[in-house]
């Protein structure tokens, strides 16, 4: 393994280092995913003079090994499923369901606190900076870029501390461009990669945002 980061905000000060082409540009737009990549967003907003807004996307987790993604939702009824992952565990539709309806809730939930009553930021022919704080099958990013290029925006950008090599050649093929700090051939868990990788809260996404 190479270094780890020390935390989000080292991972977004070094994030930001690599987008020095983007800083004080006009219309670009950071985007994190919350809850973890709104610190490391926050630190690229930042350095890159930038606006920032959420991506509110949820995992949709394996029944009884949640970290596992069958599959991903985002706001607009945008599902992404990893169909893989769901022949391979034999996953019926019935428990398919059940975890849908139920991040759906979370999705609505996470929409009202974070914003409130304020719209999220127009995305149309702005540039796009789309940031977590690491993609580990997938299947969220790929939800979120869903529902980012039916916004048509000008363009996008990728930028995460560390995602699997493989991950980062498919996103090459949906975007303008990725910006990846560390790659490894093989990846498991995105928190191997932080010493420090506790949880980020609402109050703290709140915070960040402004709200």
């Amino acid at each position: 393994m190479s270094k780890k980061f020390s935390n989000r905000i080292q991972a977004g000060q070094m994030l930001a280092q690599h987008l020095q082409a983007y800083s004080n540009v006009k219309d670009v737009l950071v985007l994190a995913l919350p809850r973890g990549g709104v610190p490391v967003a926050f630190e690229v907003a930042k350095l890159l003079n930038a606006a920032m807004d959420v991506c509110i996307v949820r995992k949709l987790g394996v029944p009884r090994h949640k970290e596992l993604a069958m599959g991903a939702i985002a706001s607009e009824n945008i599902i992404v499923f990893n169909q893989d992952i769901i022949d391979s565990l034999g996953i019926d539709q019935a428990q398919i369901t059940a975890v849908v309806n139920q991040e759906l809730q979370e999705l609505r939930r996470r929409n009202q606190t974070y914003r409130g009553n304020k719209p999220a930021i127009n995305v149309k022919d702005k540039i796009v900076i789309l940031i977590d704080d690491g993609i580990a099958t997938g299947a969220t990013m790929r939800a979120a870029l869903t529902v980012i290029h039916q916004q048509q925006p000008a363009k996008i950008v990728v930028a995460v501390p560390v995602a699997p090599l493989n991950t980062c050649e498919e996103l090459r093929l949906q975007v303008d461009d990725v910006v990846c700090l560390q790659s490894p051939e093989v990846m498991s868990a995105i928190g191997l990669w932080y010493d420090d990788f506790s949880q980020t809260t609402d109050n703290e996404v709140r915070a960040l945002l402004g709200n």
